[in-house]
């Protein structure tokens, strides 16, 4: 269970919540304390809309890497097998993924600004997807939406790998027809 693992010891799988915890809460202060009043509400829509971009990248990942890209297909089939084991990315990978595919980018193309504010949103939804997954999987307690979001991943879980991709929503399974109904034969 290294750097690079994908079963985490109980340690680094904690440490992946701190670290984005943490992330996000610096990259938040910072975009406050260096952004002009007047542009604040302009650079809280690029987070948003970096929030909402998370959302298609977690429905994307998930359908078209993690259950149809070799070799990262049958490294999420171990998830699969074992749902209540402590295995993802490692946190170096998903890092240097959304520094590489997120963050530099919008920094080259754009400004630090925009590309903060974007990637301050990417990493907000990442947080949210690992913390709705662990309790989806390991969470004994939770309200209305959580207990939702248990019963649509147990659908994914259950049916055959084709259905219910998201994991903190089920947006993007609604608008590629992947929520269940089409393949269940049922209308939308």
């Amino acid at each position: 269970m290294g750097l690079l693992s994908l079963e985490h010891s109980k340690v680094a799988y904690r440490a992946d919540f701190a670290l984005y915890g943490t992330a996000v809460a610096g990259l938040a202060a910072y975009l406050w304390l260096a952004t002009p009043a007047p542009q604040r509400l302009a650079v809280a829509g690029w987070v948003l809309a970096g929030l909402a971009g998370w959302t298609a990248i977690e429905y994307a990942m998930h359908r078209f890497v993690l259950h149809g890209m070799p070799p990262f297909s049958a490294w999420h089939a171990l998830h699969h097998a074992r749902p209540t084991a402590r295995i993802g990315a490692p946190t170096l990978l998903s890092g240097s993924l959304i520094v590489g595919m997120v963050f530099l980018p919008l920094w080259i193309l754009e400004s630090l600004s925009l590309a903060c504010a974007f990637t301050l949103g990417v990493l907000a939804g990442y947080l949210a997807y690992a913390v709705t997954h662990h309790a989806v999987h390991h969470g004994r307690y939770g309200g209305h939406w959580l207990l939702r979001r248990k019963r649509w991943h147990a659908q994914h879980h259950q049916a055959g790998h084709r259905r219910c991709y998201g994991v903190t929503s089920s947006f993007w399974d609604r608008v590629f027809g992947t929520d269940g109904r089409a393949l269940l034969g049922t209308s939308p």
